[in-house]
């Protein structure tokens, strides 16, 4: 062997290494762009929010605030037709709905007798009352909470569910002060054209069959003169038609004002014995599942009440 052939076999040895070091790291680099990728969380990613209202105006409030947010959903507990919630009772549905939700809009204000219902059954449901910090109306049996029937007070429970949403689900907050403050602001930019042309008319008393307009008689300056039924469907006895009717001759009302959710029974009584003109005002109880149809329904009452007390 030449002696020569030596120091060229050990240099060979460390070569030899180096590349099988190459060629296993090549391997393992090869199986590991091979095998599926974990996709990444995404920052921007939000839980799905349930929300609920608990009846038609607070369903048509809540639907402008949450607009296009993202993974809301919303239901109207109640259905759009089923009016104010004097003395409702909640239903094995009603139980089931709100057992899948994680918000629910009410009024407040004492509109559902229910709510301690609601809350012991469900603990873990976040309430917003649309009327808190609202000065209500003192009625004869208590606060009134028809607040949502002037756009006023309607504009005002908006802004309250707006923050009120932005505070619990404060990842959607930007999206719903957004929408909150535009829809409020539509809302009080009709009441202040309401108002201005309501203010023109001469006449200025109403008759009404149901305790729903004293925010909106307190809005637009107008009097009302009688309630037939304080309940709603409630028919007034003999002695308190007959009361209404005097009240209606001595004081000179021109306009009667029945709703389109309530029989007109007891209001066509009325106009046939005193000549007053029947005429329909809706509180926007009831309606469209449309996100304008509380402002169309105004703009309706509107071109109501200028055709009743020019």
């Amino acid at each position: 062997m030449n002696i020569h052939d030596r120091p060229r076999r050990r240099a060979a040895k460390p070569f030899a290494a180096a590349a099988s070091m190459l060629l296993v790291a090549a391997a393992v680099l090869s199986a590991a762009a091979c095998a599926p990728r974990k996709a990444l969380p995404r920052a921007e990613e939000q839980a799905a929010l349930s929300v609920v209202a608990s009846f038609y105006p607070m369903y048509v409030i809540a639907r402008n605030v949450i607009g296009d947010a993202p993974g809301v959903t919303l239901r109207n507990m109640a259905g759009i037709q089923t009016g104010c919630l004097h003395d409702y009772s909640l239903t094995a549905a009603d139980m089931k709905t709100l057992e899948g939700a994680d918000i629910f809009v009410v009024n407040g204000g004492g509109m559902e007798s229910f709510l301690e219902k609601a809350a012991a059954g469900f603990p873990k449901l976040k309430t917003i009352q649309a009327s808190e910090g609202i000065p209500l109306i003192e009625g004869g049996e208590g606060p009134n909470p028809h607040v949502f029937v002037s756009p006023f007070g309607a504009a005002a429970q908006t802004r309250n569910v707006a923050k009120a949403l932005a505070e619990l689900d404060p990842s959607r907050a930007a999206v719903y002060a957004r929408n909150g403050e535009a829809y409020a602001a539509s809302l009080e930019a009709l009441g202040a054209k309401m108002k201005s042309r309501i203010a023109q008319l001469p006449n200025r008393s109403v008759v009404t069959f149901h305790e729903a307009f004293p925010y909106f008689a307190e809005a637009f300056g107008l009097e009302i003169a009688a309630v037939v039924e304080r309940e709603p469907g409630s028919e007034p006895s003999a002695g308190e038609l007959a009361d209404t009717i005097g009240i209606v001759r001595k004081s000179g009302v021109k306009a009667l004002f029945a709703e389109p959710q309530y029989s007109k029974a007891s209001a066509e009584v009325i106009a046939r014995e005193t000549g007053a003109k029947l005429f329909t005002l809706d509180p926007c109880v009831t309606g469209p599942d449309e996100p304008g149809a509380y402002l169309a329904a105004m703009e309706k009452n509107l071109a109501t009440l200028e055709e009743a007390l020019r």
